[in-house]
């Protein structure tokens, strides 16, 4: 009976950590959505080209990411620059699905 009380707690606590875990990685999705959000918004008041090259830089930048983690890799071919493109493409994805399911439009 004991054992059974130990595997049902242990069932509800990895399912509280994956539940918390969820909801903070959706409410961070989502303030970061919003803070872009507000940044594009402030930026194009101020100079819209500056705004669309540095969008621009940046949409480059995560291009280059998923390229470098798409393409066939070679030992010793990936650089920092690479690597850091690869990471930032990673998380953008990440925080791009999380923040689709964000209801707080």
């Amino acid at each position: 009976m004991l054992r059974v009380i130990r595997g049902v707690g242990s069932l509800l606590k990895e399912f509280l950590e994956e539940l918390v875990g969820e909801v903070l990685l959706t409410i961070i999705a989502c303030v970061t959505v919003a803070g872009l959000a507000v940044a594009f918004v402030w930026g194009w008041e101020r100079s819209p080209l500056v705004t669309g090259g540095a969008g621009g830089a940046l949409l480059a930048f995560l291009v280059y990411g998923g390229w470098e983690l798409l393409r066939p890799s070679k030992p010793g071919r990936r650089g920092r620059l690479a690597g850091a493109a690869a990471a930032t493409f990673t998380v953008a994805i990440v925080f791009i699905a999380y923040a689709w399911s964000c209801t707080c439009s």
